[in-house]
């Protein structure tokens, strides 16, 4: 389909869909849903990427190549530390080069089942490549690799252009060979020494999964770890961290950084660290500093994400935003969903997103899973709580599988008992966490949910008995009581 099928001259209201030309800028998950549902109901699209392989950092950088890492380095792990009699114990030949091919064929496989076959068979969908920039509300200017610019009107606009990882301004650190989570991921040694910047999500998975690889580890974060979370979250995962053979030093900076012959060396207000390699992991920023945003009047914070309402509308009536670029939590499912939302609004729709319930997962070992309130931010917010943590010494299924780190919290409205929050410490928390969603979602009381038939010996089970703390003692239960 020629391109030009996919320009419009001017700015129309869109009410025939048929007629209405969409841009987007980007390709990750967020601009797909968009296109797809876009396409879906008529529109002719034309999605913008600057780099050479579209998909944007979930299937390419993120979510896919990490969870694999991730699994494969817990694997290898256990094999040496397990509580199991009769299963011996073996430290695992690892190579890392192998591991890394076969996790780039599924991220290869995934890329082209769920963006590039979409492209082959969507007519509806065209993509041009180059770099995209904001003429004016209504226009934009796309600067291609053989030194062209093209330029593009379109009835509505979609800014997708998603995030990348930012280096803090630390001296030296610009002049080293340090890894972002990209290097990291497809990097086929593993460190004799890995000194980890960073004390949030993409920092811990990665520091534990080296660790689990076999590396020394050295997590260097400036307050607590997870700090957003809840206290019990931060220091629950720090001793876990610390049995694994792996130095916690929070509420540390590094003043300086430097590389010499094969070696970093960061200088910290708690001593130096040594290592050589170097994994900063301090935060990602939205890609929006190239695409000139003020020549449309398009409204950003003071981190350059882009300023969105619950129907992904900018400050630009006809341009719409969403995903790691604007204002929205950084999560691929919440881009996603406000991506074929935006489509359906920028079609004439009325599709707000609701954001009140986000469930989390961070995918250490074991996971971090959160939803709602915290505690914390419950009474920051002067609501009236009460709250239950349960030991997972106290879950069945946690002590079958003699693994017992960690805790499930309950938050719950003091007046109503209303659940309004949860904080899970456990493995496979991520699989218990869209319960506790749905539980908050649908407005059930402890009482409600502790009257629930949940299966025995399954860690969901754990939701269930720390809503039994509220009403009862629940170490005078038999092991399944109801």
């Amino acid at each position: 389909m020629a391109l030009q099928k996919h320009i419009s001259n001017s700015y129309k209201s869109c009410d025939n869909t048929k007629d209405c030309y969409i841009a987007i800028i980007g390709s990750g998950s967020c601009a797909f849903a968009a296109a797809i549902k876009a396409a879906e109901e008529g529109a002719q699209v034309t999605m913008i990427e600057s780099s050479e392989t579209i998909g944007g950092t979930c299937v390419n950088t993120g979510c896919v190549p990490s969870k694999i890492f991730i699994r494969g380095a817990h694997i290898a792990y256990l094999q040496g530390h397990h509580d199991f009699h009769g299963l011996p114990l073996n430290t695992p030949h690892i190579d890392r080069k192998a591991m890394v091919a076969q996790q780039q064929e599924w991220v290869s496989h995934l890329r082209h089942a769920k963006y590039e076959s979409i492209l082959e068979s969507n007519p509806g969908i065209n993509m041009i490549r180059g770099m995209a920039r904001f003429k004016n509300a209504n226009t934009l200017l796309v600067s291609k690799v053989d030194g062209t610019e093209q330029e593009i009107s379109a009835d509505r606009i979609f800014v997708a252009a998603g995030a990348n990882a930012t280096r803090p301004d630390i001296p030296g650190l610009a002049d080293t060979p340090y890894w972002t989570s990209t290097e990291a991921l497809i990097s086929e040694e593993t460190p004799r020494h890995l000194i980890v910047l960073g004390g949030a999500v993409i920092a811990l998975e990665l520091a534990q999964a080296f660790r689990h690889l076999g590396a020394d580890v050295t997590v260097i974060a400036r307050s607590t770890l997870l700090s957003s979370e809840s206290p019990e979250i931060g220091s629950g995962l720090k001793a876990v961290f610390e049995s694994e053979g792996i130095r916690v030093m929070t509420h540390t900076s590094a003043d300086k950084i430097s590389h010499n012959k094969n070696v970093f060396s960061v200088r910290t207000n708690n001593g130096e660290v040594r290592g050589n390699q170097l994994l900063v992991a301090t935060g990602r920023r939205p890609n929006t500093a190239a695409l000139d945003l003020d020549k449309a009047g398009i409204k950003t914070n003071d981190r350059g994400a882009i300023l969105i309402d619950d129907h992904m509308r900018t400050s630009v009536k006809n341009i719409y935003a969403a995903g790691d670029c604007s204002n929205q939590p950084q999560l691929v499912y919440v881009a996603a969903a406000a991506g074929t939302r935006a489509a359906r609004n920028m079609l004439g729709d009325d599709s707000p997103i609701d954001l009140s319930i986000i469930p989390a997962v961070v995918f250490t070992s074991p996971q971090v899973a959160t939803v709602g309130l915290s505690e914390q931010q419950a009474n920051a917010q002067g609501l009236n709580v009460d709250s239950r943590m349960l030991d997972l010494e106290n879950v069945p299924r946690a002590l079958a599988n003699f693994d017992t780190r960690g805790f499930v919290k309950l938050v719950a409205d003091k007046n109503t008992g209303r659940i309004i929050g949860c904080q899970i410490l456990a493995a496979e928390s991520g699989e218990i966490i869209q319960t506790a969603a749905l539980a908050i979602r649908h407005r059930m009381t402890t009482q409600e949910l502790a009257d629930q038939l949940f299966p025995y010996l399954t860690m969901v089970e754990s939701l269930k008995l720390c809503a039994q703390t509220f009403y009862k003692d629940i170490t005078q239960l038999s092991c399944c009581a109801g």
